[in-house]
């Protein structure tokens, strides 16, 4: 069977855009959908079933979910699952199943519901599947504002690409978003010289910042020119700009229809944390973001 698109639905507002963009990315993706609801979390002795008033709020929500999606994606079918808090842990749990997972977001609001704050983010950290962020069409709308000239155009799909530490998944994630939707894939990389106490890694050693933008600029079309040839459909527009990756990105993708952006994970005893980067952009940028784990 194949891995479904999952949507956690709770009600509100951010969570129904969720589902309605959950259900039109099963419909590009040829993938089954599921809708989830976590039931809130209040401590109480193991065993001890869901109250009525709980089911009461997840069959509503559940219910409120499907008609959105009826109206997005009139006939299209799928499941709906109701699963027991905490909720970081329940979803990250949902993910695993997942071809990607989908959740509303508030941005600087942080999220509603069971998606509240830390919840949320936890869940971009610990996930092994990619997570789509989406808001509300009106927040997004707000977000974007009009489009800005070198920006992008309406409907790409924005690749937050990073030379230094470049991955298969990330990049394909975006290829695949590009293809499916039919549409242009801005790959976008922000260098920043070197520090006046040497080189930190991936950098390049040029002088003169001129020739160093040459050679990331070279450097970025040897990275795509293999994805180029396994997606000969998608129109690839690659974009080379010096400053900070997270400012770049927000700026690009205020025109954009996705933001592609990855997260290492990083095995061992720490605390699992989404980076500077991706904290940034899903609090920051108008359109959905996909935050793509890889090793």
């Amino acid at each position: 069977m194949q891995a479904p698109v999952i949507a956690g639905v709770d009600g509100s507002a951010e969570s129904l855009a969720a589902a309605q963009w959950a259900a039109c990315e099963a419909v590009r993706r040829g993938r089954p959908l599921r809708l989830v609801h976590v039931w809130s979390w209040h401590p109480r002795q193991d065993g001890e079933p869901a109250t009525a008033a709980q089911r009461l709020v997840a069959r509503r929500a559940l219910e409120q979910a499907a008609e959105r999606i009826g109206r997005a994606c009139p006939g299209l079918r799928f499941e709906e699952q109701q699963v027991e808090g905490p909720a970081t842990a329940a979803l990250v749990r949902a993910a695993e199943q997942a071809d990607v997972l989908v959740l509303g977001s508030r941005g600087l609001s942080g999220f509603t519901g069971f998606l509240v704050g830390s919840v949320a983010l936890g869940v971009v950290a610990r996930a092994n599947r990619p997570v789509v962020l989406v808001r509300t069409a009106e927040e997004a709308a707000a977000q974007h504002g009009p489009a800005v000239p070198g920006r992008g155009e309406r409907g790409d799909v924005l690749l937050g690409l990073d030379l230094a530490d470049s991955c298969d998944e990330v990049i394909e994630f975006a290829f695949e978003a590009a293809r499916n939707r039919e549409t242009r894939l801005r790959a976008l990389h922000a260098w920043q010289p070197p520090g006046p106490f040497g080189l930190g890694p991936g950098e390049i050693g040029l002088i003169a910042g001129p020739r160093r933008a040459e050679e990331w600029r070279d450097f970025m079309a040897a990275v795509l020119q293999p994805w180029r040839e396994k997606y000969p459909g998608v129109e690839v527009v690659e974009t080379l700009t010096e400053g900070r990756a997270p400012s770049a990105l927000i700026r690009a993708a205020s025109a954009a229809d996705l933001l592609v952006v990855g997260r290492r994970i990083i095995p061992g005893p720490l605390p699992a944390r989404a980076g500077p980067v991706v904290h940034t952009v899903i609090h920051h940028t108008g359109c959905p973001v996909a935050v793509v784990p890889h090793d």
